[in-house]
């Protein structure tokens, strides 16, 4: 099984990016899928989850700003930023779940992607 995350990049703030994460080897259609980020000197953190049915769960330092989004049939995940600011800076990680758990938890999941930087310039 592999995740492969992508669309990171460099950006001003205010700007926007999509970032994309492709799933092979398994079909995550039944699963819960999530974005989580790391800065630099910080824990990794949760950003946002897509359960099965399609409801979303978002940090309250992204709410209103990111989306998360699904397409079973082309096994991705992908997660669209808007009015992005500085402290957004991290490597985002795409992950799947195997079995039901809090999409809060980094230990709730069961794959990782190999991450892509997102850096926000002011």
């Amino acid at each position: 099984v592999q995740l492969q995350a992508s669309g990171g990049g460099l950006v001003q703030a205010g700007g926007s990016l999509r970032l994309s994460c492709t799933a092979s080897g398994h079909t995550f259609s039944s699963n819960s899928m999530g974005w989580f980020r790391q800065a630099p000197g910080k824990e990794r953190e949760f950003v946002a989850s897509i359960a099965w049915d399609d409801e979303p769960y978002y940090a309250n330092s992204v709410k209103g700003r990111f989306t998360i989004s699904r397409d079973n049939a082309k096994s991705t995940v992908a997660l669209q930023m808007n009015t992005l600011k500085t402290e957004d800076t991290a490597v985002y990680y795409c992950a799947a779940q195997l079995y039901s758990g809090s999409t809060y938890n980094t230990n709730n999941y069961d794959y990782w992607g190999q991450g892509t930087q997102v850096t926000v310039s002011s």
